[in-house]
């Protein structure tokens, strides 16, 4: 099963030091390289899931409408690119809740969907789920279940569809896909290390994977978008890295795989069956 899903962010969203006072002084570029994606998937007769923050939805509403009337999948993604785990509670479900008010707005559909920016919930913020699923949320995809930069979820266990129980709730659960390599838990499906990695080798794990969740960013696939010069040298070459040759390699492996959004994901999975994960807060 490979999933094919995207966070609709800025170019200037490719860390989360970036003070927000600065983006409306910085170039718009969402509109080309969100047009850029449509535009394969249109010729590739694919459907996707968006995952989309407020912040781009209350500026341009029309990015968020033509994703929508082109039928693919729209899913929140806060509403200013912050991490879960530097939220308390309150402030998670205010944000969350403008996030996803915002998208129905615009579409007229109610936001089923929902991915925190980094994979940021962690076994420290359980309650995350719990206030997803009081805002309607039926499906989460923020689970990254190894150790990570901004948390992961180390408990969670095999990277597989499962239920995430809490009470008398319950969510189900898309979450990341994990490589291990030299000892350090990546994810070559989408963001730095699908640029990094040359596609033999994207190619050979993704045919050794029964399950794989992509996550790609329009600026994954723009080699002329400015560079913050803030960033540290590390995550400078993680955000930069391999953009020259990054869209002809999503073009090959969608090419060479068969994909599905969430939604059709959540079709084929047999629920009574799937894994699950309680949570006790």
């Amino acid at each position: 099963m490979n999933i094919l899903t995207f966070d609709i962010e800025e170019w200037f969203h490719c860390d989360f030091i970036s003070s927000s006072n600065l983006w409306n002084t910085y170039e718009v570029r969402i509109h080309n390289n969100v047009d850029l994606i449509l535009d394969i998937l249109n010729i590739k007769k694919r459907k996707a899931t968006f995952f989309i923050i407020g912040w781009i939805a209350e500026r341009y509403p029309e990015v968020v409408k033509k994703i929508h009337l082109e039928g693919h999948e729209i899913g929140g993604h806060s509403m200013m690119h912050g991490l879960v785990h530097q939220m308390d509670r309150l402030t998670f479900r205010d944000d969350t809740k403008k996030n996803i008010e915002i998208l129905e707005d615009i579409t007229g559909h109610k936001v089923e969907l929902y991915r925190a920016p980094g994979f940021s919930i962690t076994e420290d913020t359980p309650w995350a789920f719990e206030e997803l699923v009081d805002l309607g949320i039926k499906i989460d995809a923020s689970v990254f279940p190894a150790s990570h930069d901004y948390g992961g979820f180390k408990s969670f266990g095999e990277a597989q569809p499962s239920l995430i129980k809490m009470k008398d709730k319950n969510i189900k659960e898309f979450p990341m896909n994990v490589k291990h390599v030299f000892g350090k838990s990546i994810v070559f499906s989408g963001g730095g290390y699908f640029r990094l990695f040359p596609y033999s080798v994207i190619k050979k794990w993704t045919n050794n994977s029964d399950y794989v969740m992509s996550y790609f960013h329009p600026r994954d696939f723009d080699f002329l978008q400015p560079v913050i010069n803030e960033l540290s040298t590390m995550r400078k070459f993680k955000s930069y890295v391999g953009l020259k040759n990054a869209y002809r390699k999503f073009v090959i492996w969608l090419d060479a795989n068969e994909t599905v959004s969430i939604m059709q994901a959540d079709k084929l999975v047999d629920w009574k069956k799937a894994k699950i994960i309680s949570i006790n807060e």
